[in-house]
């Protein structure tokens, strides 16, 4: 199966203020070589901000061929759809030798979230983002 599956990754991209809200609550991690951070079908643990570097996403079919790739860039978030809906997660995550990023525990995004209504809307908002690019880029087909 060929996919024509382009997703524009600025979608992930999250606002500023809500990056700051969730770093204060977050750990570095370094990658010194590729490393995953999830696999599609995981339980979510929490989420990953892309600080510096790239991240790459693939999704698999139920026979292991690959239907999406795409690079992520500094600024996204990754895990959120899997972690506010509490499923598994859709897509794995790798980080690239290089990257930066910080994790976000499911407990302390909660406390972020609970902390500050606003920032939920703007996790809203990168929600709404992603939708609409899957939906474009499925009219892209």
């Amino acid at each position: 199966m060929e996919s024509c599956f382009k997703l524009d990754s600025s979608a992930f991209v999250a606002d500023a203020e809500l990056i700051e809200a969730l770093e204060k609550r977050s750990t570095v991690v370094i990658c010194e070589e590729d490393r995953v951070l999830f696999n599609q079908g995981d339980t979510p643990d929490g989420l990953y901000i892309l600080h510096k570097g790239d991240a790459v996403l693939h999704m698999y079919a139920p026979s292991g061929e690959t239907v999406m790739c795409m690079q992520t860039f500094p600024g996204s978030l990754l895990g959120l759809p899997g972690l506010i809906g509490d499923e598994p997660y859709s897509l794995t995550a790798t980080a690239r030798k290089g990257a930066e990023l910080k994790f976000v525990s499911h407990a302390d995004f909660l406390i972020v979230m609970g902390g500050d209504p606003q920032l939920s809307f703007k996790v809203l908002q990168v929600l709404a983002a992603e939708v609409r690019s899957a939906r474009q880029a499925l009219l892209a087909c």
